[in-house]
């Protein structure tokens, strides 16, 4: 993921963090991940809302390049797109090992601490 904040690769970026940012859309990329390409109508058996609601979340998915879509008669095949949540990932790994580094500080802390086994 780029850094400069503008463009259309922070478009691209926005597109796939907004995309993230809803619920039932990580549920629909858990689904595909978890039990392959879907007819929307496979889908939409996992939710209570109706199917152009549905459509609606994946027309965002498709637009962030998270799903892709295939046409099969008269079914589309929706198919996980794995490629831009790598570029989450690439993002998120700083944070990561920051998080990690003042984790272990803190482990460290609290074992130099004495117990406190007054009882």
């Amino acid at each position: 993921m780029t850094t400069t904040g503008a463009g259309a690769g922070a478009a691209i970026e926005d597109r796939v963090f907004a995309a993230l940012a809803n619920a039932t859309r990580r549920e629909v990329l858990r689904l595909l991940r978890e039990e392959g390409p879907q007819p929307v109508q496979a889908l939409a058996d996992h939710f209570d809302m109706r199917r152009p609601s549905l459509s609606e979340h994946l027309k965002v998915l498709r637009e962030a390049g998270l799903v892709s879509e295939q046409r099969s008669g008269r079914q589309r095949i929706y198919r996980l797109e794995a490629a831009p949540l790598a570029e989450v990932q690439d993002w998120l790994h700083p944070y990561e090992r920051f998080w990690r580094q003042r984790l272990r500080g803190l482990g460290e802390l609290l074992d130099r601490m004495p117990d406190d086994d007054r009882s």
